[in-house]
């Protein structure tokens, strides 16, 4: 069985914990019977003991599993890893996400993205990048009593991403202590309108007013000062031409949306100044986690 998930950035300025997108950076696994439980994983945290155990991952797949069959069988798991960890790209979504899709895959039991969207709620009670790792393309979504609500627009394939990521992390949970328990007025409106027009922008394919739907007042620029290089990112990807250009999830990365003609020219200015962080230039994804036999 192979199991693929994509990347994903999350918030997009001002929809936070509601919009998100799916970007082409895949982690995949293969997973197949065993008489006994094997690993072996491959690129990012490969090195690290605590990311080749995949803990979480394997906690959720033999409880689903069990739940599925009422077995206890053993496989071996193949884990592929390219999407960057702790940097803001849903490495975590995806762990749960894939995890949950491989056990309903090696019980055999069909399964529909929307059930699994809903368990995953289980493990990640915000829903901007879980739905977007499950669904793919560009996703609008909040949550009622336990379930998602969310609406997909796939995304054409002259949009490219320009993803910056740095040498260190910004902790999601320190991240959030940076943040007020009350928000002013004003904050909040000027956050939610922009995020609703961003909505509608993407909606339409409407590129050209993303710079201003995708300003924030709410967390984006207080989680950036965490790490100040991260607003002459934003500043040089906008000067050259990115449509919009945000922090992805709470950080490190920084995400810029472009057009495919200028990608290879944001990509070279930001490698550029900044040498010693990562430089990856992708496609957008609109088919989500998928599954092969």
């Amino acid at each position: 069985m192979f199991i693929s998930v994509p990347a994903t950035s999350a918030n997009l300025g001002p929809g936070f914990d509601a919009l998100g997108l799916a970007i082409d950076l895949r982690n995949e696994i293969i997973i197949k019977p065993s008489q006994f439980l094997s690993i072996a994983t491959h690129g990012e945290g490969a090195n690290n003991p605590k990311i080749k155990k995949n803990s979480l991952f394997l906690d959720i797949f033999t409880t689903t599993y069990k739940k599925l069959t009422d077995k206890e069988d053993h496989f071996r798991f193949e884990f592929y890893n390219n999407i960057p960890i702790s940097r803001g790209l849903g490495s975590s979504s995806a762990v749960i996400v894939s995890s949950l899709v491989s056990a309903y895959a090696a019980a055999g039991v069909h399964y529909r993205k929307r059930d699994i969207l809903n368990l995953a709620l289980t493990y990640e009670r915000h829903p901007d990048n879980i739905t977007s790792a499950v669904m793919g393309g560009f996703n609008v979504s909040f949550v009622e009593e336990n379930r998602v609500y969310s609406k997909k627009k796939s995304l054409p394939k002259y949009l490219k991403a320009v993803l910056v990521v740095p040498d260190r992390t910004i902790s999601t949970s320190r991240s959030r202590t940076a943040l007020p328990k009350v928000y002013k007025k004003d904050e909040t409106v000027y956050s939610l309108s922009r995020a609703s027009f961003m909505t509608a922008l993407f909606m339409n394919e409407s590129w050209d007013l993303l710079r201003l739907a995708s300003k924030d007042k709410l967390h984006q620029t207080r989680r950036m000062k965490m790490m100040p290089e991260l607003f002459e990112v934003q500043k040089i990807a906008l000067y050259k031409g990115a449509f919009m250009s945000t922090l992805s999830g709470s950080g490190s990365t920084l995400f810029s949306l472009c057009h495919e003609s200028d990608a290879a020219n944001i990509a070279k200015a930001l490698e550029d100044r900044f040498p010693k962080f990562r430089v990856f230039v992708k496609g957008l994804d609109n088919m989500g986690v998928i599954t092969k036999s």
